[in-house]
């Protein structure tokens, strides 16, 4: 068995539909690093767009930023979740610098290899 990394469209498509606003389960690391690639991107796609108009480009990040929120912390939920701890690790990041370090150290954590309190393994394929 091994664990299927998703392609960048997959992850991006399932955090804005099928997982929006979905805090229970499991999301791989593919899952969650592909979604913050793409929320980089259409920061950077959005900032240059509106980069005319300080206040344009402000609301326009705000209105991205909003869209963004829900799928976004569900994911990182998830994340949590997959390496075997408890969504309330996300306040961790509210300790100065050192909270950073250590919910990094988090997402990049490989997955428990096996089904947990949150959920089976995601994107398993068996041999």
């Amino acid at each position: 068995m091994y664990q299927l990394q998703l392609p960048f469209g997959e992850a991006v498509k399932r955090a804005l539909t099928v997982n929006y606003c979905n805090f229970k389960g499991r999301a791989s690391r593919s899952e969650y690093w592909w979604f913050m690639l793409f929320i980089f991107i259409a920061m950077i796609a959005v900032s240059v767009i509106f980069c005319w108009s300080e206040t344009l480009s402000s609301i326009a990040l705000g209105i991205v930023y909003l869209g963004i929120l829900l799928p976004a912390l569900g994911l990182s939920v998830r994340r949590m979740h997959d390496i075997g701890r408890s969504g309330w690790w996300l306040l961790i990041n509210f300790i100065p610098l050192v909270g950073g370090i250590i919910y990094l150290v988090f997402t990049v954590k490989e997955s428990e290899p096996v089904p947990n309190k949150w959920g089976d393994v995601p994107n398993i394929v068996k041999q």
